[in-house]
């Protein structure tokens, strides 16, 4: 036997454990469709295909426990155990999912997998349970019967399914008392064709009747079961009958002609007026055809990479053109530059929006993994939440989309434990006992904006500034002073906890501070808006990439810095009288409105080279800044201008103050600093009190 060769085994196995984890996103959804809809045999068929799956390549890829237990588990997945214990069945798709994803994650660490025991025994236990109906439910008979269909029956039986037509497999005991199974069969034939479509039936006709006990069918129909069973009972005629839900086959010929009459019909709403034309089908499996192309991140990295170094280059040649002209004004090869630089610019801006929009991913990816979270927290809590979704489509940067997973998890966790009251708290209040948490993102700007909302008690002002003050991350007198609107920042210190006791979900005050910590990280911001009894709002904010912004360049101290474009409110002179001095702090007057100042040389680790002239100034620029709420101003020398920026991360051995983001470097050569809007805000904050902040 040939073995695969060790680099083509790598790959293989990265993609394995890419589609792995989309099946596992599958189960999931799957599991909690269960919960709510314990028989529905198309969910089984999902859940059963994607285990059949995930046991397929697993074995391909060597993972052979993985394998064997995704075997054991095909063996609960049938509709008579649905039917008996389709709660219980549920529970057992949604524990597979995470056994599965711990095996997952060991098999890529090179560990050997362990903890299957609690799924082993839960497939045992029902592997074993009495097949005992709920009351209301009719035992199924015990008629023997194969449904052995041909391939084009089951063609027949997958289109009528895709119509969403209900088909059923019927069987039928002749009485073994009747001494006429022609006639009888017969009968048996003309009340099936009464009750549906007879879509197959077994025998075929009434001479192969008469040595026949079982005839069997299966059956189209839009009436309740309960009448087809009560039809088919034939007084004298029929002893027994046997009726369930006929399964779609599950090979790849029957998913393609589900995919293909979808399209058709599709495309028969789209142009109702057209009939049915030769090449319909052909253009019905082109429709179909698999279009999307799996891409290593890193590649489209390196891309964006040279990218960024061509957009280096143009400004470079745009500088270069500058200096050409001044020096040859007159000269005929100037237009001819500057037409073949602005062709250049224009071909080299579609590229840089094409690549961008290859990183850019619907947020969906990563809304669909909170409805397990919100269902296994809730439950924890012993709460009753829904989770309701809107703006799956937005776009953002696979990069930015990755970072946001582990915040928006806290967020979601801690909307469910402390925002949502316990079902007779709400309903005390007037509220309905299902309590509802909200996951919105749209955009707004060159920003994406996630919402976490709930509907639940909202935060009280004073007992965050009382938790602050027990766990010593304020002063008491610090705490009477500060606004309701920094109070609810305090969730985000690190440390800080309302719950009463460390618990499985919540307590031990770390979760939102890692949620500031990641929104510094990405250059965003977050923002908290609650009111008392209705409920809290949280949103984050976050640029759609990182890989270029558009600034705005100025100098202060001898040293070129840039602020992101989108965080500039405006831009004003002042002299130097019109500054004061409130609370230690240098502030503004600017139009009935008090701004605090900063002095970028004033701040940590962010150090002047300021000269004599500099220093005799008496009239300074003033950039004013806004980020969520807050407005700050930035004391300048002089203004450089506009400039796109290709942001270049900065070691840490470099450069170790967070409020410098990253670096660029501009078309001479000389390199500017970037400016970490939230980290300085963030640093107002905390250094100084905070009511001087407009």
């Amino acid at each position: 036997m040939s073995r695969i060769p060790e680099d083509r085994g790598a790959e293989l196995r990265t993609l394995f454990f890419e589609s792995a984890y989309e099946l596992l996103q599958a189960l999931n959804e799957a599991g909690l469709e269960l919960e709510t809809r314990p028989t529905d045999e198309e969910v089984i068929r999902r859940v059963r295909r994607a285990v059949h799956t995930l046991k397929g390549d697993s074995a391909a890829c060597g993972f052979h426990k993985l394998s064997e237990l995704a075997h054991e588990l095909e063996d609960v997945l049938s509709q008579e155990i649905a039917r008996t214990r389709g709660a219980r069945m549920a529970e057992v798709v949604l524990v597979a999912a995470d056994t599965f994803g711990s095996m997952l994650s060991a098999y890529q660490r090179n560990l050997e997998p362990g903890g299957t025991e609690p799924l082993n025994a839960m497939i045992r236990e029902l592997l074993a349970a009495p097949a005992e109906l709920p009351e209301g439910v009719p035992h199924p008979s015990l008629v023997p019967a194969r449904f052995a269909w041909t391939e084009y029956e089951q063609l027949m039986i997958s289109e009528a399914v895709h119509r969403r037509e209900a088909v059923y497999n019927v069987a039928l005991r002749i009485d073994p008392n009747s001494l006429m199974r022609a006639a009888a069969f017969q009968l048996i034939r003309n009340v099936l064709h009464g009750t549906g479509t007879v879509i197959a039936l077994r025998p075929e006709d009434n001479a192969s009747a008469a040595s026949v006990e079982i005839v069997e069918a299966a059956l189209a129909s839009t009436q309740p079961e309960e009448n087809i069973l009560q039809r088919c009972r034939i007084p004298s005629i029929v002893s027994d009958v046997r009726l369930e839900r006929a399964a779609t086959p599950e090979t790849a010929e029957h998913e393609l002609l589900g995919d293909l009459l979808e399209a058709q019909a599709a495309n028969d709403l789209d142009h109702p007026e057209a009939g049915a034309k030769p090449g319909a089908g052909v253009s019905a499996a082109a429709a179909v055809a698999e279009s999307s192309l799996r891409v290593d991140a890193a590649r489209i990295d390196a891309v964006m990479n040279l990218v960024g170094e061509l957009i280096i280059g143009k400004s470079m040649l745009n500088r270069t053109l500058t200096e050409f002209d001044q020096a040859h004004a007159r000269d005929p090869l100037r237009a001819k530059l500057a037409d073949a630089m602005a062709f250049q610019s224009r071909v080299l801006d579609e590229l840089h929006k094409c690549v961008l929009k290859i990183r850019m991913v619907p947020v969906e990816q990563l809304f669909r993994r909170f409805p397990r979270v919100v269902r296994d927290v809730a439950k924890q809590c012993g709460k009753d939440v829904a989770l309701e979704v809107d703006g799956q489509n937005t776009d953002l940067d696979k990069g930015i989309l990755d970072s946001l997973a582990e915040p928006l998890m806290h967020l979601v966790r801690n909307s469910v434990d402390h925002g949502i009251e316990p079902a007779d708290e709400r309903l005390t209040a007037g509220k309905p006992a299902r309590g509802t948490v909200y996951l919105n993102a749209y955009h707004q700007g060159t920003q994406v904006v996630i919402e976490v909302r709930d509907d639940g008690r909202g935060m009280d002002p004073l007992r965050l500034r009382k938790q602050a003050v027990e766990k010593g991350i304020l002063k008491a007198e610090e705490a009477a002073r500060l606004a309701d609107s920094d109070a609810y920042n305090l969730i985000f210190e690190p440390g800080f906890s309302t719950a009463s006791a460390v618990t499985e979900v919540s307590g031990r005050g770390v979760g939102m501070d890692v949620v500031r910590t990641v929104m510094d990280r990405l250059k965003g911001s977050v923002h908290v808006s609650t009111q008392k009894g209705k409920g809290t709002t949280i949103q984050l904010r976050a640029p759609l990439t990182l890989a270029s912004i558009q600034t705005l360049l100025f100098r202060t101290n001898g040293r070129l810095f840039a602020v992101p474009l989108s965080s500039v409110v405006e831009i004003t002179r002042i002299h130097d009288h019109e500054i004061h001095r409130v609370d230690q702090r240098e502030v503004l007057r600017l139009r009935d409105q008090i701004l605090t100042l900063v002095r970028l040389n004033n701040l940590e680790k962010i150090h002047a080279v300021e000269t004599p002239e500099q220093g005799k100034k008496k009239k300074n620029f003033v950039i004013v800044i806004g980020a969520a709420e807050k407005k700050f101003g930035l004391l300048v020398d002089s203004m450089v201008g506009e400039e796109e920026l290709v942001i270049k991360a900065l070691p840490s051995d470099i450069v170790s103050s967070d409020l410098v983001s990253g670096a660029s470097i501009l078309g001479d050569g000389t390199v500017v600093l970037i400016l970490n809007v939230p980290a300085v805000l963030s640093r107002l904050n905390r250094t100084a009190p905070i009511g001087a902040i407009a």
